[in-house]
């Protein structure tokens, strides 16, 4: 049910001009109203309509597109797809859509910000890019703030983001645990038995995956699980997260990263251990960003179509592609073999 002024009126015990006041900031009211009519507000999740266009059409003309870096080629390459697409009939100012790229920088607390900001823009729709941070909390506070997004109108795809049940969100989620297990079985079939994995942040559903795929294929050949570190998803963290398994485990003979930016860190580190890749140590990434062609060696990867995910999800928010059945679609990754990776010396 949508909440109204009256209803935080009555819940702060005012006139709905006083909740008017106090949200417009127009007119002087008392500090200890305004805070009991903001308490209100925040307790019902009342949302103050944007401009009396989008008010008059139920929803506005912007798509807010939400990702952790945009700086990251993996969430530019998804945003930029998505911009792309959302052009299209049924816009009131030649059929396009103001896309809005939300920076979150991975903050949970940030990520609910902007899907306010946008509720209360009644964005026509919101594309959420990347794994999801899987605390409890976390988790309750989205599914509720996607609902009331969904019951309001806005349109909600998850792009390469696990399904959120009970929401009307449309997940395209990668099959990063199918991707994370071809990848370690195309080193097992090397012949690598001493493999070390730098895993992203604990708290992602992006990390669990890959490691869960990972440590089937071990357990699958029955080899033992060597090393793990677990590190943000930047360059930097890979070159410290191997420094730190060399000097766990000297005798590695390769080492799979968290993603294609974390595998640049590895070999930096590797190179300066004096380590030859893959003569002495193979190296292998996730997602075959562009610059995956262009080090020495090129990297065995996991490709993800990152671009054809992105124009998909965007097809998809604009209603100019049916949505998938029972409202989610698995995206699966390709193993790509390059030369990082080579059998073992013995």
């Amino acid at each position: 049910m949508t909440v109204t002024l009256a209803d935080v009126a009555a819940r702060a015990q005012v006139s709905p001009a006083t909740v008017s006041r106090v949200l417009n900031g127009n007119y002087p009211v008392a500090a200890a109203t305004r805070e009991r009519v903001l308490r209100a507000v925040d307790e019902l999740d009342y949302v103050l309509n944007g401009p009396a266009s989008a008010l008059a059409a139920s929803t506005s003309d912007l798509v807010g597109i939400l990702v952790n870096d945009i700086a990251d080629p993996f969430f530019g390459i998804m945003a930029g797809a998505v911009q792309a697409e959302i052009c299209g009939p049924g816009g009131r100012a030649g059929g396009e859509r103001l896309a809005v790229v939300c920076n979150t920088g991975g903050s949970p607390e940030r990520e609910l910000t902007y899907l306010t900001l946008l509720q209360r823009q009644r964005a026509a729709a919101v594309v959420i890019t990347g794994g999801a941070v899987e605390d409890p909390e976390h988790a309750a506070a989205m599914a509720a703030k996607l609902r009331r997004l969904g019951e309001a109108g806005t349109r909600i795809v998850l792009c390469g983001r696990p399904p959120v049940p009970d929401t009307g969100a449309i997940a395209l989620p990668f099959e990063n645990r199918g991707g994370g297990q071809r990848l370690t079985e195309h080193l097992l079939g090397l012949g690598h038995r001493r493999i070390g994995y730098i895993a992203g942040p604990e708290e992602r559903t992006t990390t669990r995956h890959r490691l869960e795929g990972h440590r089937d294929a071990l357990r699958a050949a029955g080899v033992a699980e060597g090393e793990t570190v677990h590190a943000p998803y930047d360059r930097q963290a890979g070159y410290e997260a191997a420094r730190e398994l060399l000097r766990r485990e000297p005798d590695l003979t390769a080492i799979v990263a968290a993603n294609d930016t974390v595998a640049l860190g590895v070999c930096a580190a590797l190179r300066e251990a004096g380590k030859r890749i893959p003569e002495d140590v193979s190296v292998a990434g996730f997602d075959d960003l562009p610059f995956c062609v262009d080090v020495a060696p090129a990297l065995t990867t996991v490709r993800l179509p990152l671009h054809e995910a992105g124009a998909r999800a965007g097809r998809i928010a604009m209603r100019r592609e049916a949505e998938p059945p029972e409202r989610m679609s698995v995206i699966p990754g390709e193993l790509v073999v390059r030369g990082s990776t080579a059998a073992p010396r013995i």
